[in-house]
């Protein structure tokens, strides 16, 4: 079952897991664009096959915000006849995976494994 952060009350700390979500999006995003040039729709598709329910119109500015912020580049190639825009991840982009993943590892530690920070 495809969960979304809009399903999420903020009446039950709804802003939190919103912002945790967005968060991991974020992640995921970095991750693929790390591995190679990734484009718009197939990110979406890598998405929902992650349970995220992600629009094209929260997606795209998400996209270029992460490239404003000097974590993507993007290439525009021309393909078909119509141009796409591949994303792959900066040095700052790959930087911020790598503390991503620090902060991701210690959290699952604790949080889902119960081993004390530090133990």
């Amino acid at each position: 079952m495809a969960v979304s952060a809009a399903d999420i009350p903020y009446h039950m700390g709804g802003m939190a897991l919103r912002d945790l979500e967005l968060g991991a999006i974020r992640v995921h995003i970095l991750y693929h664009a790390a591995r190679g040039p990734v484009y718009g729709s197939w990110m979406a598709r890598e998405l929902e096959r992650h349970g995220y329910r992600l629009s094209y119109g929260t997606l795209y500015p998400a996209l270029h915000r992460m490239e404003e912020e000097g974590l993507l580049r993007r290439e525009e190639r021309v393909e078909g006849g119509r141009v796409r825009k591949y994303y792959t991840a900066t040095e700052r982009g790959l930087d911020e995976l790598e503390r991503a993943r620090r902060i991701i590892r210690e959290l699952y530690r604790e949080v889902v494994e119960g081993v004390e920070p530090g133990g």
